[in-house]
């Protein structure tokens, strides 16, 4: 996704076609980043070839996780819901994973007869009524341990999953309880330390004391773990501000620390997959001045795209055809919602807009459609998918009058 002759493309396609053939707001995303995106996180970590467990929970298009299953990839849901479409979909029941702190005994029934890799467990009632199901069925269910480690991986309050304040996992005193208790049980086998603290991180460190944090788990308990699954979050750059995660620094550490546990290590990225590979479309509506700024009122609302209301999170916003006159006033981004959280962005020195100007929301394609709604009684947006110069449509337009 660039710019050619000042016109933003995606792939071969002019974005501003796309508007101008099925109107706005839409999602667009991008074949060729996502399969760029997976092949990269696949090499990155190659010395220790890692289980990949795609977060269904940052998308959940058919046909975007068709093309996550066709390279190899497995699933992390975290509902019945996410399971059932996976399985429809074809992943293999031994590349599922299945997290979530409240998981009902009927979603667990459903998920112990579909023989999926782990169950992640995060409190020792679900294991009791793990336990009562295999009882039941008479086999022997393979479970992972989420371990709450206590550590703050400094990204947004309402995206960390690793603090003890946090509703996730058990301590590790809890966890070695469960161990004692277990693991000699007739119908749960114990595979797996999970860990996850939290999304968008973009330093290793917070890595770094969660492996200190299972060695220290592994030295107290003398228990070998099959499985460490050490989750997801890994940041994307979703301005020049922010920083990407190094990689290559990581998979030292981890592979190290494979080696020396005789684990095979488990992985849940998101947002890192998808999370650049789709922008949001959007006209704008209205130009209003205000004392010393602009309202560039969009036609995208936080129904749409809820991270910027939701979480303060910044998505760039970039025009469809490049001016080269600038405006020095402050421009605020703002959707149609009546709410006035509805922002998108505020940025200076912006170039000129006027008003039937057409605009991408960039980075959209984690978190995104996912949890967008229908609230003010919008319909969602449709998603389109570009491959080369071929356009698919991967959603069915929603139409007000269905809705209502």
């Amino acid at each position: 996704m660039n710019y050619r002759n000042n016109n933003f493309y995606i792939e071969k396609i002019k974005a501003e076609n796309l508007i101008k053939k099925y109107g706005s707001p839409i999602y667009c995303y991008s074949n060729k980043k996502l399969v760029e995106n997976i092949n990269n996180f696949k090499n990155s970590f190659k010395t220790f070839s890692p289980l990949i467990c795609f977060s269904v929970k940052s998308n959940y298009n058919s046909t975007i996780l068709k093309i996550i299953k066709e390279h190899g990839l497995g699933a992390d849901v975290v509902s019945d819901g996410e399971l059932k479409k996976v399985l429809s979909l074809g992943f293999k029941p031994n590349k599922i994973v299945y997290s979530g702190v409240g998981k009902k005994f009927e979603e667990l029934k459903f998920a112990i007869t579909k023989n999926i890799l782990l169950i992640n467990i995060e409190s020792e009632s679900e294991l009791r009524n793990v336990q009562k199901l295999a009882k039941r069925f008479k086999r022997k269910v393979s479970v992972g341990l989420r371990l709450n480690p206590n550590i703050d991986a400094k990204t947004n309050t309402k995206i960390s999953t690793g603090r003890l304040q946090d509703k996730f996992g058990l301590n590790s005193i809890d966890i070695i309880k469960i161990l004692n208790k277990f693991k000699n049980s007739k119908n749960i086998k114990i595979k797996c330390l999970s860990v996850h603290i939290g999304s968008q991180i973009t330093e290793n460190k917070p890595y770094n004391n969660v492996l200190l944090a299972i060695n220290k788990i592994l030295s107290k308990s003398n228990f070998k773990f099959e499985y460490i699954d050490l989750g997801g979050g890994m940041g994307i750059k979703y301005s020049k501000d922010n920083r990407k995660l190094d990689y290559s620094e990581l998979s030292k550490n981890i592979y190290k620390f494979s080696k020396k546990n005789n684990c095979k290590i488990i992985f849940e990225p998101g947002r890192s997959i998808v999370g650049d590979t789709a922008v949001l479309l959007t006209k704008v509506i209205y130009i209003k001045n205000s004392s010393n700024k602009k309202f560039v009122i969009i036609d995208a609302g936080m129904n749409d795209l809820i991270r910027p209301a939701l979480y303060n999170a910044t998505h760039e916003i970039i025009p469809l055809t490049k001016k080269s006159s600038r405006n020095s006033s402050s421009h605020d981004f703002v959707g149609p919602i009546c709410e006035t959280s509805d922002r998108f962005l505020k940025t200076k020195n912006y170039q000129k807009i006027i008003e039937g100007d057409n605009l991408a929301i960039k980075d959209v394609g984690a978190y995104g459609i996912v949890l967008s709604s229908n609230y003010n009684l919008r319909p969602r947006p449709v998603e389109f998918i570009i491959k080369n110069s071929k356009i698919k449509r991967i959603s069915k337009k929603q139409r007000l009058n269905d809705i209502i």
